[in-house]
């Protein structure tokens, strides 16, 4: 039997071995970080990323100085979510520096596998594809990792001397992504400004006293993610969104606010005086270019055309070249420049002909219907100019060596813009081409063999946003990419291009292309025994059926009004009737209209179809609605005639 003593050397042992492997549970614990088994199963639903912190946090020191440090941490679930696995951190050797960069790889258990730090990672200018030369450059690392779910955390500070904008914060950024906490804070010295505007969301900003700066944190949590939605709004407009306007600025040591519209326009406009000087030959051109015309639209088209015969787009972006412009004897010089720049010039040059232009201040890209004009904020990327003529304005899209005088394309048009007068900035709206405007008229004549192959002649004449695609394709593709692009764009089966061609007419503001097609399509209708199936609708079928949705949580979101018509003639085989014809249909919703008419004669098939799209922006609850709509139309466009052989 053991004594008291043996006992007590054995309980404490076998004590000293359980704190032994406590402490050792209690460090592998602390080495582990975000393990996947925490995430709630409501956050990996429709996610492919699960951003388990978002923290961003600016130190405002001044208008002209402060300090951004981020910290993000995503697990990424699948491989459609790799890319959040990257790290590009962009800075300007003149204005941003980076301070630190750090950068670690977990496993699904938090197990760290991987890390790096800023300087393993490549540095790079940032070529973006037209800047010339830029002060831009970009810090960029990434992990290469399969074994999913696994997750990774960034850190970076950053030193911002002069800063034009406060960035939004957007906690959910994307379709398939939620959110367990996304953090905003912004310190400032109490005599600082700046406004704030919460949009889709009622949260507002923690405010706490810390010695002479006043902090500001806003948070949200558990959000859950977005199935990917068709004809969505924007989504960063949908969800939680907040806009930060900074009162004061300081870039270069041009200072100004965003206090208002205005106040914008003042500052940007500041940073442009002096630089509308041309040289003298170029003063003389100008003379000469005007010289005997009394019609001010026929000046300014003339000069427009001058700068599209004598300019080309480089973006060039040095010092503070991201808002300055070169300036006017530069471009001149030069014969190239960014959009300010080339804005700039076509302002100097109307001036030389007595001319008032204004450069305008825009977001190219997608048209934007969520703008919030009673807030002054920084969205803007691109320069465009407009010269106001009475009742009529003519805008000039400066970077574009093609487009008529008067005409923006989709990549300008219907939107809010600043436009820079000498008293500051005012906020317009560009002009909107509406559903008379975008039209597309089709005229189809082909011919059915007997073995249901077709041949046909397509003419189409294009006008305004609805040429704007094929414009593109004309002026920056080779004949040989639009034979590409055009064996590939009709839902037909095994076809061949015989030819084609395109005329261009920019006599007038809307600007129009005609198409000349012909096509050899093999087995076009299905023939069956002594039956052939055909469908009238050639070239314009709707393209695939739209889902139900009964859950959606994101409007409807339709960017473009048109208006498309189509008229085929068939002529088909000899000895056939109609067995069984496709019925005439008239559909009218809120969304569109849509219509088709069908005459089978002796020995033709006379076919009618007209499609409008009206655009605005429709509540998630009318999707049903709007489905029901397109998925008449695609039905009616896939419908076919049947001939039969006649006895």
């Amino acid at each position: 039997m053991k004594s008291r003593n043996d006992f007590l050397k054995l309980f404490s042992g076998k004590y000293i071995f359980f704190l032994i492997l406590l402490f050792a549970s209690s460090l592998q614990a602390r080495s582990q970080k975000f393990p996947a088994s925490a995430i709630a199963d409501s956050l990996k639903e429709n996610a492919n990323v699960v951003v388990r912190l978002d923290e961003t946090t600016w130190d405002i020191q001044s208008a002209s100085h402060a300090t951004v440090t981020q910290h993000f941490v995503y697990t990424i679930l699948n491989e459609k979510g790799d890319g959040y696995a990257v790290i590009s951190t962009h800075y300007n050797s003149k204005s941003i520096s980076i301070n630190s960069i750090s950068a670690y790889l977990y496993d699904a258990n938090g197990k760290e596998i991987n890390h790096f730090k800023k300087k393993d990672m490549t540095d790079l200018p940032n070529e973006d594809g037209s800047s010339f030369v830029n002060d831009e450059r970009y810090k960029s690392g990434s992990f290469n990792y399969s074994h999913y779910p696994y997750t990774v955390e960034f850190e970076v500070e950053m030193v911002f001397n002069g800063f034009m904008h406060i960035s939004d914060w957007v906690p959910q950024q994307n379709f398939m992504l939620s959110v367990e906490t996304s953090r905003f804070t912004i310190q400032r010295p109490a005599d600082y400004p700046f406004k704030y505007r919460m949009l889709n969301s009622s949260l507002q900003p923690v405010i706490v006293q810390k010695g002479n700066k006043q902090i500001y944190t806003w948070q949200l949590q558990n959000l859950t993610a977005y199935e990917e939605m068709t004809l969505s709004a924007d989504y960063v407009w949908s969800t939680p969104h907040l806009l930060i306007s900074p009162g004061e600025i300081n870039i270069g040591g041009y200072t100004g606010s965003l206090t208002s519209w205005n106040e914008f326009g003042k500052f940007y406009g500041s940073m442009q005086k002096g630089r509308d000087i041309l040289p003298d030959e170029t003063k003389q051109k100008v003379k000469d270019l005007v010289n005997g015309l009394t019609d001010p639209a026929s000046k300014i088209a003339v000069l427009y055309n001058y700068l599209q015969q004598n300019t080309h787009y480089v973006n060039v972006q040095l010092g503070i070249g991201g808002w300055q412009a070169s300036d006017a004897t530069y471009v001149a010089n030069k014969k190239y420049g960014d959009c300010k720049a080339l804005s700039n010039f076509m302002v100097s040059l109307l001036r030389e002909a007595c001319i008032k232009g204004y450069s305008v201040l825009v977001e190219g890209g997608k048209e934007d219907m969520d703008f919030v004009p009673d807030f002054t904020y920084d969205p803007f990327n691109h320069a465009i100019c407009c010269v106001p003529l009475g009742k009529d304005t003519i805008w000039l899209e400066c970077t574009d060596q093609f487009l008529p005088p008067g005409y923006l394309s989709w990549f300008t048009a219907n939107r809010y813009a600043l436009l820079i007068t000498d008293d500051g900035g005012v906020l317009v709206h560009t002009p909107a081409y509406l559903l008379s405007d975008n039209i597309r008229k089709r005229n189809i004549s082909a011919k059915l063999d007997n073995d249901g192959n077709m041949t046909l002649e397509s003419k189409t004449m294009y006008r305004a946003l609805c040429q704007d695609r094929i414009e593109g394709i004309i002026h920056h593709k080779a004949r040989e990419e639009q034979l590409k692009i055009l064996k590939s764009i009709f839902y037909l089966p095994s076809y061949e291009v015989i030819s084609f061609n395109y005329r261009e007419d920019y006599s007038k503001r809307l600007p129009v292309i005609d198409e000349s097609l012909q096509l050899s399509v093999n087995n076009y209708a299905q023939v069956t025994g002594k039956r052939i199936f055909i469908n009238p609708n050639i070239l314009s079928r709707s393209g695939t059926k739209y889902a139900e949705d009964k859950n959606r949580r994101l409007d409807i979101q339709l960017i473009q009004e048109y208006s498309y018509t189509d008229t085929v003639q068939i002529t088909i085989p000899t000895g056939y009737e109609v067995e069984s014809q496709m019925k005439n249909q008239e559909i009218k919703s809120p969304f569109g209209s849509y219509s088709n008419k069908t005459q089978v004669m002796s020995d033709k098939i006379i076919y009618y179809r007209k499609v409008e799209q009206y655009s605005g922006r429709y509540p998630a609850t009318r999707y049903e609605e709007y489905v029901g709509f397109y998925n008449t139309m695609y039905d009616a466009d896939h419908e076919d005639i049947v001939l039969v052989r006649k006895n």
